[in-house]
């Protein structure tokens, strides 16, 4: 029987203190499992950010009741989340609260119980939950969970056990649910995070310290990655890969040179792991000769790429406009405007646009970089406004959206924009004399109407919708599915305004990343406009940094 027997506020917040750090030791695992090849991945990220500003909240005071502590980490989870998986997480702790009110401490049982009412409520704030996704570990988790209870209703440990070995089970069948899993040959990102969060509350119930916990996470040179804090950028690109096997020659001295041969072209250098994979990290002007230290030792994969000082621009430039933005303070006695519109954005031209559209205040991020519940409810407090409209951008961001409009006391429509493409298409079909409703709809049905591709590469081999994707490819997506994968950008256009063109089109417009200069963006608009010679083509800079262009039809 576990020394354990009930968990009163105290040692729940050391059991989410310990499976947020647990997540964040294993973030970029949980990243690299993204179904999609392409240099985005963050779905550990968005979980581990989700659960760090649960800890800031639980940790805030020492909370003796459970109820109290879970009710802290479930405002703290809200408060922070961002991605779909992290608004899921969220959501799985707001029920497991909910369920535990009015208990000053939780017993297997309870705690069983609470599981199961997290994974009911995360059911029903998805729209169309898929299962194969982390969903279906928490359902499957809960639900052996609450049998195992039921035997042996007075052991922590034992319940704990039964969580994590029917959660790998679960995760490890994942793939056969979600055909995107099986093709890429990964398990479900969002379900392994869970695992983790789990695994660190039951080291917590058996004794084990977060020290303990994170102890070969130390004992591998565990190293983090600041971008934000390095002032003078000497070296611009952050590369990153796994060396997951190594040559029949090669050994550990092998590695050690590989640390010395990147010390000569770059810095922050860090080569994690006592043993294969060996995780390698620097930051260089050389990415092509880092990638080939390590091809000459054996395989590389998880390959990630960043241009540190593109990302700083385009940070800087949203930033700018946000904090004049922010600094106004609002008059909440002052009279609402009827209406108000915000939207998501990474990138200066895009930023830079939804404003000349009266877009009424922009939430930095998007596409590699997912504000939080919190970012956009407090987004649409500042707009003042009757109602409010909201453009998320992105897939990912939707639900945090939505999320955010059922906590807002504002009447706010989420129009569901997939990229800033469809989200400038709805803010131009903004009608001021319409009624909020009838604008949403409006909106919405002109956003429908835009078709994207977007181009950017592969950070992994893989096979994804029937294409066979090479690393370093040039990948594109067609409506944010990929449908072309090759060594040439402008064949890889080619082949995606083909697929999306037809006669009843009239307008294109390419709008050209952070890596793109203007003069290739427009040679490639000028060459579309031959292709298409009875559309109109624009070119703008978006400033969207990993995507080469977004480029829109209508």
């Amino acid at each position: 029987m576990s020394h354990i027997q009930t968990i009163d506020g105290l040692l729940m917040r050391e059991m989410v203190v310990a499976g947020s750090a647990l997540l964040e030791a294993n973030r970029t695992e949980v990243d690299a499992l993204n179904v999609f090849p392409v240099p985005d991945g963050d779905t550990g990220t968005n979980m581990s950010l989700t659960m760090q500003s649960a800890v800031r909240e639980i940790s805030a005071k020492e909370y003796l009741r459970a109820d109290e502590a879970c009710a802290a980490l479930s405002k703290g989870a809200l408060k922070g989340a961002r991605g779909n998986s992290g608004v899921i997480t969220s959501q799985l702790m707001r029920g497991f609260a909910k369920s535990l009110g009015g208990a000053e401490t939780i017993n297997p049982v309870q705690f069983a119980r609470a599981l199961k009412a997290g994974s009911d409520l995360a059911y029903k704030a998805v729209m169309k939950p898929k299962e194969g996704t982390i969903l279906t570990v928490a359902r499957v988790i809960a639900e052996h969970a609450l049998q195992q209870v039921e035997q042996n209703p007075d052991d922590f440990e034992a319940l704990f056990e039964v969580m994590l070995q029917t959660g790998a089970e679960i995760l490890k069948k994942t793939p056969d649910m979600l055909p995107a899993l099986k093709q890429a040959g990964v398990v479900d990102s969002g379900g392994k995070g869970l695992l983790y969060i789990y695994t660190g509350y039951a080291a917590i119930i058996r004794g084990e310290s977060v020290e303990e916990l994170l102890k070969h996470a130390a004992a591998a040179g565990t190293f983090v990655d600041d971008h934000d804090a390095i002032k003078d950028l000497t070296y611009i690109y952050h590369i990153a890969y796994d060396l997951s096997s190594l040559k029949e020659d090669c050994g550990n001295g092998d590695v050690d040179f590989l640390k010395r041969r990147l010390n000569r072209i770059g810095n922050a250098v860090s080569i994690q792991g006592e043993d294969i994979p060996y995780h390698v990290h620097v930051h260089t002007n050389n990415p092509g000769s880092a990638l080939e230290f390590g091809v000459e030792l054996g395989e590389v994969t998880g390959v990630e790429v960043e241009n540190i000082a593109a990302t700083r621009r385009a940070k800087q430039a949203a930033e700018a406009p946000a904090a004049e933005e922010s600094s106004e303070e609002v008059d909440e006695n002052a009279e609402r405007k009827p209406y108000g519109m915000v939207a998501v954005s990474l990138g200066d031209g895009f930023s830079k646009i939804f404003r000349d559209l009266g877009v009424d205040h922009i939430v930095e991020g998007g596409q590699t970089m997912n504000p939080s519940i919190d970012d956009i409810l407090q987004a649409v407090k500042h707009v003042h406004a009757e109602t409010v409209y909201v453009f998320p951008n992105n897939g990912n961001v939707i639900l945090a959206a939505q999320q955010a409009a059922e906590l807002a006391t504002e009447t706010v429509y989420v129009i569901p924009t997939k990229n800033v493409a469809m989200g400038i298409a709805a803010a131009v079909a903004f009608q001021p004399d319409a009624d909020g409703k009838q604008n949403a709809e409006h909106m919405e049905e002109a956003a429908q109407h835009v078709k994207t591709a977007t181009i950017t590469y592969a950070v992994r081999d893989s096979e994804n919708n029937g294409v066979t994707i090479h690393e370093g490819d040039y990948i594109g997506l067609s409506n944010g599915k990929i449908s072309y994968a090759g060594q040439d950008i402008d064949e890889t256009v080619d082949e995606l305004m083909n697929s999306l063109m037809t006669e009843d089109d009239e307008l294109i417009t390419v709008y050209y990343g952070s890596d793109v200069t203007e003069e290739t963006a427009k040679k490639l608009a000028d060459r579309i406009a031959e292709n298409w010679p009875d559309c109109d083509v624009e070119c703008l800079a978006g400033g969207q940094p990993l995507y080469y262009y977004l480029i829109s039809v209508e």
